[in-house]
C-alpha cells in the first residue's frame, strides 16, 4: 500500500536520496521547506518561529525530520555551533508539537523519524557502543542529546518516534568521505590522527533503505545506530579508499594539520566511536553493503 510521507531536509544528500526512493516505489512525497511553494509537492514551514500548519500533515502516514545546518561545512566558531544545534531543535520541536496537535485535532497518529547523529555518544576509544549506551559529554553529545529531547511533546503524547543516530554517510558525491575519497584520487589519502579511531560508517543506499524500514514499521519506536556492522578503524577505511583507486594511502594527516583547516570540528574528525546497530539488526533490518570492502568498493565506482 502506498504512503504519504512528508519529508524536511529534502534537498540534502540523504533527504533527495530518500524523497527520490519513495517516489520510485510510488509513494507520494510531500517536501517541507522555508521559502513560498515552488512545486505542487510543496508545503511551507518556519522552524525558526515554530510555525508548521498541523493541516499540512492531513492524510500523511509518517514525517521525516532530517532538517539541520551542515555540521563540518565550514570552521566552527560560536556562531556556527549555535546554529547547528538551534537548527535541530527548532525544527525537531516544530514537527512534535504540529503532530500533537495534528492528533488531537483529527484522531489520526502520524509516524516520525526523526534524524539524530552517533555524536551522541562522544568519544569512546574502544568501547563497543549498541543504542543502549550512555551519552558522551562534549559539545556534540550535548547537541545530540537536546536534539532528541526537542521531541519530547510527541514522545509523551504516544506518538511512535524511531530516532536514527546516522554515522558517516558514504556517498559516490557529497557526504562525509567526499573529501576523503578526493584526497585518495590524489594520492593523500592516509589516515589522520593516529588512523587508531573507529569510524561508524554506512553507505547512502543503506542509509535510505533503513529510513524507509523504519517508516513502513511504525511499532518501532527509540534510538536506532544507522551504522554498517562492519565496524572499521580510521586506518583501514582510508587504505581501502586508496586500495579500490589504485593510489597510496600511507601519508598520515596530523591533528594539528587537522586543527588548523578545521578548527574544532577537527576533534570529532579523529574521535573514536564503535558505534554498533543492534537494534536495526534486531528489527529485521539487512544490510546491503554490511562490510568495508564491498562498501568502498559501490562509493568510488563511477
Amino acid at each position: 500500500m502506498t504512503k504519504r510521507v512528508a519529508v524536511t531536509g529534502s534537498s540534502g544528500l540523504i533527504g533527495g536520496a530518500l524523497r527520490h526512493a519513495l517516489a520510485e516505489r510510488g509513494d507520494d512525497v510531500v517536501r517541507l521547506v522555508r521559502r513560498s511553494p515552488s512545486a505542487p509537492d510543496e508545503v511551507t514551514w518556519d522552524p525558526g518561529h515554530g510555525l508548521l500548519d498541523p493541516g499540512a500533515l492531513d492524510g500523511v502516514d509518517a514525517v521525516v525530520n532530517l532538517a539541520g545546518v551542515g555540521i563540518g561545512d565550514r570552521r566552527w566558531n560560536a556562531q556556527h555551533k549555535r546554529e547547528v544545534e538551534r537548527s535541530r531543535t527548532d525544527a525537531t520541536g516544530t514537527v512534535a508539537h504540529a503532530l500533537v496537535t495534528h492528533r488531537d485535532r483529527t484522531g489520526d497518529t502520524v509516524r516520525l523519524v526523526n534524524a539524530s547523529a552517533v555524536g551522541y555518544y562522544g568519544d569512546r576509544g574502544e568501547e563497543p557502543l549498541p543504542e543502549t549506551s550512555e551519552p558522551g559529554q562534549d559539545f556534540l553529545s550535548g547537541v545530540v542529546v537536546r536534539w532528541e529531547g526537542a521531541a519530547r511533546p510527541a514522545v509523551d503524547a504516544g506518538i511512535p518516534v524511531a530516532f536514527v543516530r546516522t554515522g558517516l554517510v558514504m556517498a559516490r558525491e557529497g557526504g562525509a568521505f567526499d573529501r576523503i575519497a578526493l584526497l585518495g584520487r590524489l594520492g593523500l589519502g592516509g589516515p589522520m590522527g593516529s588512523g587508531q579511531e573507529w569510524w561508524p560508517w554506512i553507505t547512502l543506499v543503506d542509509e535510505v533503505r533503513a529510513l524507509v524500514h523504519l517508516i513502513d514499521q511504525p511499532q518501532l519506536v527509540g534510538p536506532f545506530n544507522l551504522v554498517a556492522p562492519g565496524a572499521a578503524r580510521q586506518r583501514d577505511i582510508t587504505s581501502a579508499i586508496g586500495s579500490a583507486l589504485s593510489r597510496p594511502a600511507f601519508v598520515p594527516v596530523p591533528r594539528l594539520a587537522l586543527r588548523a583547516v578545521l578548527g574544532e570540528f577537527a576533534d570529532y574528525v579523529v574521535a573514536s566511536q564503535r558505534v554498533e546497530p543492534q537494534a536495526l539488526l534486531a528489527s529485521g533490518f539487512t544490510f546491503e553493503h554490511p562490510d568495508l570492502e564491498s562498501a568502498v568498493r559501490w562509493m568510488v565506482r563511477r
